[in-house]
């Protein structure tokens, strides 16, 4: 099979906003794709899962499930495999939450520019605290750690992207352990806070590390599938196929599978529309345009275009069959699909 699936968050635009920005895109290769199509279908997604359309695409792509239980495959991208063999973990990360007089504000995660001496310096900080009640505290990469906590594997977390500017008292975990991991959580705050490096991250411009998130609980299951990813996060990166960290359109036509671009996901997620227009057009030059060649003279089958924001996904596939449809016209309105 020489089929390419492209997942990209974020690439359906906000309903308020959409026609505006579609009239601001010069993407003819993603309006060809998109007009002259085989099948399109739109999916509302179920808010309930906690975790966001793309999140719960690439955990189902790497066989892992629809709720992204992707602690342990991340620990193993991370070189903890080992570990990951046994028990139930979850991904901690450090985070920064705004605190207004009427709610608590988890900010994105990617705002933190995390570096490894914070990350290991914080980490270290945090770690006795864990080891005193029995949940091993693992370091993965900057911002990503790991705790084993085999009797909350009932937990219901929700990833940050998902809590990410949202009230946050929504989206914190739930279930029978929810007031232990509270706790837990109400501990670390107080470790950290005023602590000399947070006062130094302050003294650089950089936001204090203030609280942290729990989600992606897993067991030992390893991924069965394989995805390509163009990640803007440490999480995401741990997970890309090893021989395809941050793909090109050339390596994807050449060795046919499905990848993930995150280029969207940050301008979308702080509302920055003129960004997320500008990497719209170079997923154009850099994507749309040299997979709709490859379409055209027959080097790969299929182009399914997996398109998404918070509220659902726009699924879309062309063959060369479909770009011979000339009385369809290239468009762009796909994107406005129930968006």
């Amino acid at each position: 099979m020489n089929d390419i699936t492209l997942a990209l968050p974020f690439a359906l635009p906000p309903p308020e906003l959409a026609k505006d920005l579609l009239r601001a895109l010069k993407t003819p290769a993603l309006a060809a794709l998109l007009g002259r199509h085989s099948t399109l279908q739109y999916s509302e997604f179920d808010n309930n899962s906690r975790v966001l359309p793309h999140e719960a695409w690439l955990s189902h792509a790497l066989g892992l499930g629809d709720n992204a239980a992707l602690a342990t495959a991340c620990m193993r991208g991370c070189g903890l495999a080992a570990e990951a063999e046994q028990g139930h973990w979850f991904m901690l990360q450090p985070a920064y939450v705004q605190i207004s007089r009427t709610h608590f504000l988890l900010t994105d995660l990617r705002g933190l520019q995390l570096s490894q001496a914070d990350s290991l310096a914080l980490y270290e900080v945090a770690r006795p605290y864990f080891d005193d009640i029995g949940k091993p505290l693992l370091h993965g990469a900057p911002g990503l750690w790991f705790v084993r906590a085999d009797e909350w594997a009932s937990l219901s977390t929700a990833s940050p992207d998902a809590a990410t500017t949202q009230s946050m008292g929504d989206w914190l975990p739930e279930g029978d352990h929810a007031r232990a991991f509270r706790k837990l959580q109400n501990e670390i705050q107080m470790l950290w806070h005023e602590h000399p490096i947070n006062e130094a991250r302050q003294a650089r411009g950089l936001q204090p590390v203030n609280s942290c998130w729990l989600w992606g609980g897993a067991g030992p299951a390893a991924p069965s599938g394989r995805v390509a990813i163009s990640a803007d996060t440490a999480w995401m990166a741990t997970l890309a196929a090893p021989e395809l960290h941050q793909p090109t359109a050339q390596q994807l036509i050449d060795q046919p599978g499905a990848a993930m671009l995150a280029d969207l996901i940050a301008p979308a997620q702080v509302g920055d529309w003129s960004d997320w227009l500008a990497r719209m057009q170079r997923l154009e030059q850099e994507w749309f345009a040299p997979l709709l060649a490859a379409l055209k003279d027959g080097r790969i089958g299929n182009v399914k275009l997996v398109l998404s924001h918070r509220f659902g996904t726009s699924t879309i596939t062309s063959s060369k069959l479909a770009q011979r449809k000339f009385w369809r016209q290239p468009t762009l309105n796909p994107l406005l699909k129930q968006s």
